[in-house]
C-alpha cells in the first residue's frame, strides 16, 4: 500500500501533486472510499463533522470534495456484522481510501475488529490518505495526550510505519500543539517521530519516507 499521511488534508499544491503521483492517474479517473469512523469518538467532533467529511463540505481540509470519479462510505463499525463478500471486493477495486481524523485509538480498534487492518498488506497499489488520526493510526504509538477513547491497547496503534506523528503543529485552534509540547511528547514516545503542521504530509512507499511540505515540520529524535 502507498501512504500519504497528512495533518490537515490536501491543503496545498505540493501535497496535491504528491497525491496524483501516488495514484498514477488524475483524480477524476479514480474511485474512492471515505472512512469517517475516527471522528465519532473525539470530544471535539461527532456526527456533524462526519457529515461534513462525507459530503465534501471540508474547505479547510479537502479530501472527499476533490473531484473523484466515484465515492463511497466505508463505515468500519458496520463491517463486523457483514459478510466479507459485501465489502472486501469493493475495497480491492478502490484506488484510494480517504481516512478522516478524530481519535486514532478508536480508529485502530475498529480497523482490527472490522478486518480492514488484515486486508491492507494485500492492497499493493491502493493509496491511503490519512488526515490527523487517519495518519496517526498507521504509527506504532500516538502518545497518551492524543488518546481520548479508552482503548484496551492504550496509545499503541498499527505500527505500519516506524515513526510517530504529532499533527496540527502551530494550528491557532489548537494552542497546545506547539513545538515545545511536541518535544515533550517525543520524549514520551521514545521512538522516531515527526511534528508536522497542516501544510505538511509524509509520503511512504515501500518503506521510503519523504516529507512534503509548504509549511513547518521537524524530525524529532527518540
Amino acid at each position: 500500500m502507498k501512504y500519504l499521511l497528512t495533518s490537515g488534508g490536501i491543503t496545498n499544491a505540493s501535497i496535491h501533486n504528491t497525491l496524483i503521483d501516488l495514484l498514477g492517474k488524475p483524480i477524476a479517473e479514480c474511485d474512492a472510499l471515505c472512512i469517517p469512523t475516527a471522528v465519532y469518538a473525539h470530544p471535539m467532533a461527532g456526527p456533524r463533522n462526519a457529515w461534513q467529511f462525507i459530503s465534501g463540505q471540508e474547505p479547510r481540509a479537502p479530501m472527499v470534495g476533490l473531484g473523484w470519479k466515484s465515492m463511497g462510505v466505508l463505515e468500519l463499525t458496520a463491517l463486523p456484522s457483514l459478510a466479507e463478500k459485501l465489502w472486501v471486493p469493493l475495497v480491492r477495486k478502490t484506488d484510494v481510501l480517504l481516512v478522516e481524523g478524530g481519535d486514532a485509538a478508536y480508529l485502530c480498534h475498529w480497523m482490527r475488529a472490522s478486518g480492514l487492518a488484515d486486508l491492507l498488506p494485500s492492497l499493493r497499489e491502493t493509496v491511503w490518505v490519512g488526515l490527523s488520526a487517519g495518519s496517526m493510526v498507521m504509527t506504532p504509538r500516538i502518545g497518551a495526550d492524543f488518546v481520548t477513547w479508552p482503548s484496551p491497547a492504550g496509545d499503541k496503534t498499527l505500527g505500519v510505519v516506524d515513526f510517530s506523528i504529532f499533527p496540527h503543529l502551530g494550528n491557532p485552534d489548537l494552542p497546545e500543539n506547539t513545538m515545545a509540547n511536541a518535544e515533550k511528547w517525543a520524549a514520551e514516545i521514545a521512538g522516531p517521530a515527526y511534528a508536522i503542521d497542516d501544510a505538511t504530509a509524509i509520503k511512504v512507499v515501500d518503506g521510503t519516507v519523504e516529507v512534503v511540505s509548504e509549511g513547518l515540520w521537524k524530525q524529532l529524535a527518540p
